[in-house]
């Protein structure tokens, strides 16, 4: 076994940034204005029973006067989508779309289920044609 070509590449310090100026005034300057609470924009903090495979479906097309994520939401919930699916075609936390689809729960305009779960028992037809393919070998 040969050895690897490469070389490891040695970590470069990293300079700290400079110290930012006092604040004229005695006041912060603002910070990102986007936290993902303003996202959810939840009052009570209340939330529905959801987890990764909960599959979400929209009753209703986005109203004007929605916000962009929850407009995303029902366009996208067409067809039952899971949770997870949401999160990763928004690129939001699944914290914030419990929040967004409890949200839309409670405002009547998606409908949450649970998964729909597979028979337990494999069907009898498949166990055979399994079998009589074993024994063919």
């Amino acid at each position: 076994m040969t050895p690897p070509r490469r070389k490891r590449r040695q970590p470069q310090p990293v300079a700290p940034p400079p110290p930012s100026p006092p604040p004229a005034g005695g006041q912060e300057p603002p910070r990102n204005p986007e936290r993902l609470y303003t996202i959810a924009g939840s009052t009570d903090g209340a939330r529905a029973e959801l987890d990764l495979v909960t599959l979400v479906v929209a009753r209703s097309s986005p109203q004007p006067s929605a916000s962009p994520e929850e407009a995303a939401v029902l366009r996208l919930c067409a067809a039952p989508l899971s949770v997870a699916e949401l999160s990763a075609y928004l690129q939001l936390p699944f914290s914030v779309m419990t929040v967004l689809i409890t949200e839309l729960i409670g405002a009547e305009l998606v409908q949450a289920r649970a998964p729909i779960v597979r028979r337990s028992v494999p069907d009898r037809s498949l166990l055979e044609a399994v079998m009589h393919g074993l024994q063919r070998l």
